[in-house]
């Protein structure tokens, strides 16, 4: 699996399709994931080699950058990113939770990546703008110390990009909450 990804995301889903395809015939990348989420905003997620997504979201950049809402590029990414996307992670022992939402999903990568390179913690899921007109999230747990610094480190990556919402640290969540989590 590549260790770089990068990710635009536009406020209609002709202008993403149009982006989408500029990605592709820019550089050699991977599209991952592109599609429509609420409220009709149009996202596309790549990988491969750090160069080829720097160039292609380059040209994405200059591609309707009034519609665009937000970007990314990002050079080795935490390996426990990719499966919290794709929500299949697995939590044997679940422990303290903390929570993120951010008003852009390329701002809840960044963020999770920035939490689980910075605390022994799990990334639970990252929920990408599907159900939550735009918004994202991510689920992690850990320690509760390991938490609260993810979550601080989260939120100081997502507060730069001026896409913080808000976010909480559950020490000792119930059994009942993990459940419906998991």
């Amino acid at each position: 699996m590549a260790k770089s990804i990068g990710m635009i995301e536009y406020t209609t889903v002709s202008t993403g399709i149009r982006a989408a395809d500029t990605l592709v015939k820019t550089a050699e990348v991977e599209i991952i994931e592109a599609q429509v989420v609420c409220p009709g905003k149009y996202i596309v997620i790549i990988s491969g080699e750090l160069s080829a997504i720097q160039a292609s979201v380059e040209a994405c950049k200059g591609l309707c950058g009034d519609k665009m809402i937000d970007s990314f590029v990002l050079g080795n990414v935490h390996e426990g990113v990719f499966p919290a996307i794709y929500a299949t992670v697995e939590v044997e022992n679940p422990r303290a939770l903390g929570v993120l939402e951010t008003f852009s999903g390329a701002t809840a990568i960044v963020a999770a990546d920035a939490a689980a390179k910075s605390a022994d913690v799990t990334l639970v899921e990252l929920r990408i703008a599907r159900g939550m007109c735009g918004k994202s999230y991510m689920l992690l747990t850990g320690e509760v110390a390991a938490v609260s610094a993810a979550i601080e480190n989260a939120q100081a990556a997502a507060g730069e990009r001026g896409m913080l919402l808000d976010s909480s640290v559950i020490p000792n969540p119930d059994p009942k909450l993990w459940e419906k989590i998991l």
